[in-house]
């Protein structure tokens, strides 16, 4: 399916196009990150309660006539659904001119990175905290790194476009463990991105409390020079180490805000958009006209965040990564 002639712009009202929109399939995640979810889990939503894959298609489509042109599937883990690689593959044949990502933790990505690749997939984010198997197994709370990095490796070997590693940056990292995700971008044409901490959800205290301000990657890598991002509306700083075939990059939503270019929505697997993710609001696609609410969404979308005094309710894996 090709976009139509005459589709529409999704703006807001600060004059911000939104043509990025990131879409969970699921609340769902094999893994329990210190940083996303109580170590006893959250609550599960019931089967009924989440999307139908027709359900998520049909607003695929809304999204497209509204002239979104980037679309990342989301979690908690997207690929432990039954048939989201399945369903991926269709999105992305059915609706030809539109970019479609995902983020994963990579744990499964292995047996499909070769179908994705076929497909046509445009790029994949894998969230990967650490390469120290102590100290990976910690964080996820008991996730399998060797997994992980089978994932990562067979994204690689099979040519998928525009792998990103991101790892979050959480106080007491030893910096050798900071320093050995860092230079994976010494052998390998890659993004590694580190994030800060983010307040959210039931985890917003363990955030405040072990947030890690990012100038000390400038500390233990002094030879870093800035580069420009490929994509200008990136919420990444993005650097180079010496002689290195990929980049770093910062991405600090806390000590650097980007809201002035953002151009994202998401759509989380209950059926909800939310046009900030540091904001409570949210707009019930279930209840009304799919595009209507869209346009809803994206008008009312906030100037930008405040995470000083407030943290928002819901957990970060409920609302897609």
């Amino acid at each position: 399916m090709s976009r139509c002639e005459g589709f529409d712009f999704v703006e807001d009202s600060f004059g911000r196009k939104i043509d990025y929109a990131r879409v969970s399939l699921t609340d769902r995640c094999n893994l329990r990150c210190v940083y996303c979810m109580p170590e006893t889990g959250v609550d599960k939503k019931e089967c009924g309660e989440i999307l139908r894959y027709e359900q998520i298609d049909e607003i695929i489509k809304a999204l497209v006539a509204l002239g979104i042109k980037k679309i990342r599937f989301t979690g908690g883990e997207p690929l432990v659904r039954a048939g989201a690689a399945d369903f991926i593959t269709q999105c992305i044949k059915k609706y030809n001119d539109i970019g479609f990502y995902i983020t994963t933790n990579a744990s499964f990505l292995g047996g499909y990175a070769k179908q994705f690749k076929e497909a046509g997939l445009k790029g994949v984010n894998i969230s990967l905290d650490s390469l120290s198997l102590g100290n990976y197994k910690s964080i996820t709370r008991g996730g399998d790194l060797y997994k992980a990095l089978e994932g990562l490796h067979k994204a690689m070997e099979c040519g998928l476009p525009k792998i990103k590693v991101n790892s979050v940056l959480i106080k007491g990292t030893p910096e050798g463990q900071l320093l050995e995700i860092a230079n994976l971008t010494l052998n390998y044409p890659i993004d590694v991105r580190f994030i800060e901490l983010m307040p959210i959800g039931s985890c917003a205290a363990f955030a405040r409390e072990n947030y890690m301000k990012p100038d000390i990657l400038f500390d233990i890598m002094p030879g870093l020079k800035p580069v420009s991002p490929e994509d200008a509306s990136s919420p990444a700083a993005y650097f180079k180490l010496p002689g290195a075939k990929g980049k770093i990059g910062l991405i600090n939503p806390i000590s650097c805000k980007f809201c002035h270019s953002c151009n994202r929505i998401r759509v989380t697997a209950d059926g909800k958009i939310k046009h900030c993710l540091h904001s409570d609001e949210e707009f019930d696609l279930l209840n009304g006209g799919i595009r209507e609410i869209i346009l809803k969404a994206a008008s009312l979308k906030p100037e930008g965040h405040n995470m000083e005094d407030r943290s928002i309710t819901r957990d970060m894996k409920r609302i897609g990564g």
